[in-house]
């Protein structure tokens, strides 16, 4: 089992877990006595999140083949767990009494073009552009923890996900070598 210690993430979540469970009582309606410039930074910052997410799955979707390889399994888990993410900043946007971009297909659009030319150039296309995806959203995840005030449990569910970015350039580059 891989966890997020091994794989460069915080050490306290683990990166096996792809699809964490919910109970009822993790939905909450939040931000009703924040000010407006902290729910305006938690809504770009949401927003950003809930897009690249839906990008990332895109890009996993379109580089499947119909080979049954390890690979492929390894790219099943990656974009289940992207989907997963996705869910997530969606719920915190409805939590938060916002709604998703209206442009969000123009993030569907760039993750189908990087999915699909990179299967097309091949295997090490895939992993490098898979690398170089996830680092970017280790970066902006980075970014967005430290520059805005988030409630716990939000923050909470950014950090296990930015840790499972983490976890997923560990085994693409596993795989490129």
């Amino acid at each position: 089992m891989e966890n997020s210690e091994q794989s460069g993430g915080n050490p306290q979540y683990d990166i096996s877990i792809i699809r964490p469970q919910l109970t009822e009582a993790d939905f909450k309606v939040r931000g009703t006595d924040f000010t407006p410039h902290r729910l305006q930074a938690i809504r770009k910052g949401l927003l950003a999140l809930h897009t690249l997410e839906l990008m990332a799955q895109t890009i996993y979707k379109f580089q499947l083949t119909k080979q049954r390889s390890e690979l492929n399994r390894q790219i099943i888990a990656a974009m289940c767990n992207e989907m997963t993410h996705y869910q997530d900043f969606q719920v915190k946007l409805y939590e938060y009494g916002l709604r998703p971009s209206k442009f969000r297909w123009s993030y569907w659009l760039a993750g189908f073009a990087f999915g699909l030319g990179s299967r097309l150039l091949g295997t090490k296309a895939i992993l490098r552009t898979g690398i170089w995806v996830e680092s970017r959203a280790v970066h902006h995840y980075a970014e967005l923890l430290a520059n805005i005030e988030w409630d716990d449990d939000t923050r909470k569910v950014i950090e296990k996900d930015q840790a499972d970015e983490h976890g997923h350039i560990s085994r693409w580059r596993a795989l490129l070598e």
